[in-house]
């Protein structure tokens, strides 16, 4: 042995191998399946992340509120992006993460993008062809799943605010393989039975992976086709799915869907006890300037001392507060009908009340605009749209 060859410490080969390895490699990603996870209290995370053939072990400083924010355990597949390290005490080689994001997320929005610009293009999202929400819903369709904390939400605000509304609810799955197709059904199920004035597609929150089944064609094709005015509220007020393009109207969450349709019950009650406190307000004035001129004509006929005179006055203030009771009475009725035939108004506008009494719409070839004249070509298609569905003709 040479006694001139320097003696290396294991401290400076672990530091020459940290420098060498550290300096080899510029960031990358990298994605695997977490493994060994460990959320520590100092708030840092370590893990393996591995392969079908080899493991490594990685650490994320500062990365466990992240981590149970995104739901990350393990088994869960993941893309991170950081570098090489040697951490010097125990000569090992790790993955110090920077950023950590679920595997996969990139296709599903590649994919939620594609199938947005598809249906846009065909039309399905025209601000022209959604259906305004009805002002009044007698009946309210619910797609959802009937064991969920978005139907709870939901029903509870219906029940405290106008607990006498009719609510159907089809029982569909909100996430997983099926869920799309079961959506869809429901959506066909309200338009086939008529059971519904309006129909609510909604679920809670939840990742992209959770609420994807929003983001298939057959649910959007379904809600675009669906005669009856469509409400999607699905997730939280920052998630955007294809579901809610599609739908006639789009609400954050599943409370606020249930308050826009009971918010218009109220609105309508409140303008009705608006008009009872203003017919009352001039029963009342009307009362008071009867009483005043009563009181006038009494102060009139006091100051006149003939018998005869007097008498006559006051078979006259008797006749005046006969005629006066019964203007009151007549005002009252009037005013009661006013209100009967506003409520009337409100269910006779309704058109499909007026489909359903054996009238028919006519409407162009795809349905988009109404005919109110008889001056069409020969052979134009046009459709009949009746209560229970539309019949394709054609002019004579």
């Amino acid at each position: 042995m040479n006694q001139s060859e320097p003696i290396w410490s294991v401290s400076a080969v672990n530091k020459a191998v940290k420098d060498t390895l550290e300096g080899a490699f510029m960031p990358f990603w990298m994605g695997g399946e977490v493994g060994s996870l460990l959320l520590h209290r100092s708030g840092h995370v370590y893990f393996q992340m591995k392969d079908d053939r080899c493991q490594i072990r990685v650490c994320w400083f500062g990365g466990a509120a992240q981590c149970r924010e995104l739901g990350i355990g393990n088994g869960s597949m993941v893309e991170v992006w950081g570098n090489l390290s040697v951490y010097d005490a125990r000569g090992e080689y790790q993955f110090n993460v920077k950023k950590l994001r679920p595997a996969g997320i990139g296709i599903l929005q590649q994919r939620f993008e594609q199938l947005k610009n598809k249906l846009e293009a065909e039309g399905l999202f025209d601000p022209a062809r959604k259906k305004t929400i009805p002002l009044l819903p007698r009946r309210i369709g619910v797609v959802s799943s009937p064991s969920g904390a978005a139907i709870r939400d939901f029903l509870q605000i219906l029940n405290r605010r106008f607990p006498n509304v009719e609510v159907r609810i089809f029982p569909a799955q909100v996430q997983g393989a099926g869920a799309a197709e079961q959506l869809a059904a429901g959506v066909k199920f309200f338009n086939r039975t008529k059971l519904a004035d309006v129909i609510v597609v909604t679920r809670g929150g939840g990742s992209m992976e959770d609420l994807w089944c929003f983001n298939e064609e057959i649910l959007a094709r379904a809600i675009a086709a669906s005669t009856i005015p469509v409400i999607s509220a699905v997730g939280h007020e920052i998630d955007f799915t294809i579901c809610d393009f599609a739908a006639d109207l789009r609400v954050p969450t599943p409370s606020a869907a249930a308050e826009l349709v009971i918010g218009r019950h109220d609105e309508i009650s409140a303008r009705l006890e608006r008009a009872v406190k203003d017919m009352l307000y001039l029963l009342n004035m009307s009362v008071n300037n009867s009483r005043i001129h009563l009181e006038q004509l009494s102060g009139r006929l006091a100051r006149h001392t003939p018998e005869r005179a007097l008498d006559s006055c006051r078979q006259r203030v008797d006749e005046l507060e006969l005629r006066a009771a019964a203007a009151l009475r007549l005002n009252c009725v009037s005013r009661r009908r006013e209100l009967e035939n506003l409520q009337t108004a409100l269910n006779t506008l309704n058109p499909m009340r007026q489909l359903e009494r054996g009238y028919a719409m006519v409407l162009n070839a795809d349905g988009s605009e109404v005919i109110s004249t008889s001056s069409q070509k020969p052979g134009t298609e046009l459709q009949l749209r009746f209560s229970d569905g539309t019949l394709g003709v054609k002019t004579l």
